[in-house]
């Protein structure tokens, strides 16, 4: 088995799927990249058992099909001391691997491609085709709400709704909720499944930012990401989302718009001041007047700011965690943003003023704490 390559189109293959690799494993062979020759097309693979994801690239030489599993760390390493720099791979019948490069010649062992696990097929798969840029914003705007609770692992990946007339991603963590509503896009039937954290952190990471087509396919235990020359599968997590509906409140008469940028910054002064372990801050609104309080009693820090408003409704006090604030605020990108509330002890619900774009409905649910009187 015999290629030649360039190393930057390499390199940058490979970094796009080396974030599944896992710092320790319990099988050797996940250490390691799967390269399998085919006519002139190179494809690696890179596998956690639960998720495997593949690059393909074209060579400008090959000879000898064949496949080998190479050490993921030190190839990787080697490649980044080079710039755009054709290398030639020559693999021996005892899996040595030569790469010559330059006036230079490196071996590595390799190891048997048998060995590598081979990706999960999906059977009686369902399947829709979805723009890159639709499927990235959904994941930037839910996957920094999902759970870390290993008691209720359905709550650490992000829930798709799909259906007839629209696509729905959902996340919580049961202090705050994210649904992301979409209905310029829709699949055949009607179906639902989690999506794991890990593969769509990758997802995240090498999804273009344009319209390319992504075809998802899946089935009750897995699903497959494919664009572009990326192809990823992946184990779905088991179990049942909670009812994400029913926490939604549907009267919410006191309805506050704020300058977005404002109130993040004055979030953040205010948790400087704020208890470390609840991050806690008031909100007083009265009048067109909002006061952003904090107090750190066992350090005797306050603060108190003041921020100009929209506010239709009853004077009131509610009290939330101010890293949650900024989290969900950070990830709207409008000017301005809407907090409907209902009452002290119920979720305020954040949703953009302006609409960044018409088929979009992004609604965020924060939960309330409770105020020291």
């Amino acid at each position: 088995m015999r290629f030649i390559v360039s190393s930057q189109s390499l390199l940058k293959s490979l970094q796009s799927i080396s974030g599944v690799l896992n710092a320790s494993n319990t099988l050797p062979i996940l250490d390691d990249f799967l390269f399998e020759l085919n006519d002139k097309t190179l494809r690696i693979t890179a596998s956690d058992l639960e998720t495997t994801i593949s690059v393909t690239i074209e060579t400008s030489m090959a000879e000898v099909e064949g496949a080998v599993a190479i050490p993921a760390k030190i190839l990787l390493e080697l490649l980044k001391t080079y710039g755009d720099t054709p290398m030639t791979f020559t693999v021996d019948h005892l899996l040595g691997i030569e790469i010559s490069a330059d006036e230079a010649k490196f071996r590595i062992a390799g190891h048997n491609a048998d060995e590598f696990p081979q990706p999960t097929r999906i059977e009686e798969a369902s399947a829709l085709t979805l723009p890159s840029d639709l499927l990235l914003t959904a994941i930037n705007k839910t996957i920094f709400a999902t759970g870390n609770d290993d008691l209720r692992p359905a709550m650490s990946g992000v829930y798709c709704d799909l259906s007839t007339d629209s696509v729905i991603f959902v996340a919580t963590d049961a202090h705050k909720l994210v649904r992301y509503k979409r209905n310029d896009a829709a699949a055949e039937n009607n179906s639902t499944f989690i999506m794991a954290k890990k593969p769509l952190n990758l997802l995240k990471g090498i999804l273009p930012s344009d319209d390319t087509p992504v075809k998802i396919e899946y089935s009750e235990t897995n699903a497959r990401f494919v664009f572009k020359n990326i192809d990823l599968v992946c184990r779905l997590i088991e179990g049942r989302y909670p009812n994400y509906e029913a926490v939604i409140p549907s009267d919410n008469p006191n309805t506050l718009i704020v300058d977005r940028q404002s109130f993040i910054t004055t979030l953040r002064r205010a948790s400087f001041f704020a208890s470390k372990s609840t991050n806690q801050i008031r909100l007083s609104i009265t009048g067109q007047e909002l006061f952003v309080d904090a107090e750190d009693i066992d350090f005797a820090h306050e603060s108190r700011q003041r921020l100009s408003c929209n506010y239709d409704g009853e004077d009131m006090e509610i009290g939330f965690n101010s890293r949650f604030l900024v989290e969900m605020l950070n990830n709207i990108s409008t000017e301005n943003i809407r907090l409907e509330m209902s009452a002290p002890n119920r979720a305020g619900i954040l949703r953009p003023v302006e609409q960044e774009n018409a088929a979009e409905d992004v609604l965020m649910l924060v939960m309330p704490v409770m105020l020291n009187s």
